[in-house]
């Protein structure tokens, strides 16, 4: 589930044919009084995006996937920390293999002890 998060962040924030980077980010960082509403209804947004996250981490915990010590909210964080953090990167100029670089080690460190990926190459 992270892997595909992270790799379809790299994927959507480095389309050819639309600008680099994301919506949720770039209006993060250029805030105006007028861009307020905006501004606060994209934090909502994010905030509800790692709470499912979350909620997904817990029931893999629930179902054995991932080990019971394992913190879902830890773990939903990290994985949205990385993936804003790819948008970024993105609408900065990085691309895409140097952004897969980066969800890739991002997954070898964030991995609870005992758990490996499954897939692995990259993705186009």
């Amino acid at each position: 589930m992270a892997e595909a998060i992270l790799r379809g962040a790299v994927r959507t924030t480095t389309r050819p044919d639309g600008p680099a980077g994301c919506l949720g980010v770039q209006v993060a960082l250029a805030l105006s009084e007028a861009g307020r509403p905006a501004h606060d209804m994209l934090v909502e947004w994010r905030n509800a995006s790692a709470l499912r996250l979350e909620e997904r981490f817990q029931r893999a915990v629930d179902e054995g996937d991932l080990p019971r010590d394992a913190d879902p909210r830890r773990l939903a964080r990290y994985v949205m920390t990385v993936t804003f953090g790819i948008a970024v990167q993105a609408a900065s100029g990085l691309g895409r293999d140097e952004l897969q670089d980066i969800a890739d080690m991002a997954l070898e460190c964030w991995l609870p002890n005992g758990v490996r990926r499954t897939h692995t190459g990259r993705s186009g």
